[in-house]
């Protein structure tokens, strides 16, 4: 059984391609697991008029504490993969679109019970035109401290199986991000396996493309969040 777990929040724009690109590579038995975090738009009635049982919509309270942007997607993600019954995860977020081979291209590698897939990916702007292969700003790397320097392995990008799932949850307090801490605590314990054939489409507005490139962050929040990330992903691992 498939697991798709997608976060979203006022998304009426592109989910519907999105989800469109989706539902057809899903068995009768598999499941698109959706966490909406409020949204105030159309996001929830377009999910709804889709009227297809797979989709399993889950209402998710927007924590607004936080500073951190990615902060509510993170646990808007953390509830979906609660919610999933799958043996195979694969994570979405709500604007891109999959290549029609995706799911098949992928569960190959999810055979074994302690895999995690990365694909690579079409960077796509914000009209659904397809520009780069996004590998040319993020190459394939393995190794806890390579990716802890700088992880270059977003949500959209993998599939996991679900012991891997169980041993992520729960996310820890604190300054995380969903895909970093994922792939951290992979490299610690699981194995991780790279189709460098592109399987998704990854929309970036252009002027956004150079957040692919360089954090906004400042250098202190960047140590201060590694260390965070160090810790706890240490801790989970020994713990465990």
């Amino acid at each position: 059984m498939i697991s798709v777990c997608m976060a979203t929040y006022n998304g009426e724009k592109y989910i519907e391609e999105q989800v469109k690109s989706i539902l057809p590579q899903l068995a009768e038995e598999d499941e698109l697991v959706v966490s909406d975090d409020g949204s105030t738009d159309g996001t929830i009635k377009i999910l709804e008029n889709f009227g297809d049982k797979r989709i399993k919509i889950f209402h998710h309270s927007r924590n607004l504490n936080n500073k951190h942007s990615f902060y509510p997607s993170t646990k808007n993600f953390e509830n979906a993969l609660s919610k999933a019954k799958g043996d195979y995860i694969f994570l979405s977020d709500q604007d891109d679109i999959w290549m029609p081979d995706k799911v098949q291209i992928t569960l190959p590698f999810l055979k074994e019970d302690d895999y995690l897939v990365v694909s690579d990916a079409w960077i796509m702007d914000e009209n659904s035109e397809e520009q780069e292969m996004l590998s040319k700003y993020m190459p394939y790397k393995k190794g806890y401290f390579k990716n802890l320097f700088k992880c270059t392995t977003q949500g959209c990008r993998i599939a996991f199986t679900k012991n891997i799932k169980d041993f992520c949850l729960p996310f820890p307090n604190g300054v995380i991000i969903h895909d970093f801490w994922i792939r951290q605590l992979v490299e610690l314990k699981f194995k991780v396996s790279y189709i460098p054939q592109p399987l998704i489409f990854y929309r970036q507005h252009l002027s956004n493309l150079s957040k692919i490139l360089r954090s906004e962050n400042s250098l202190f929040f960047m140590i201060k969040y590694r260390t965070v990330i160090l810790f706890e992903s240490l801790w989970r691992y020994l713990s465990r």
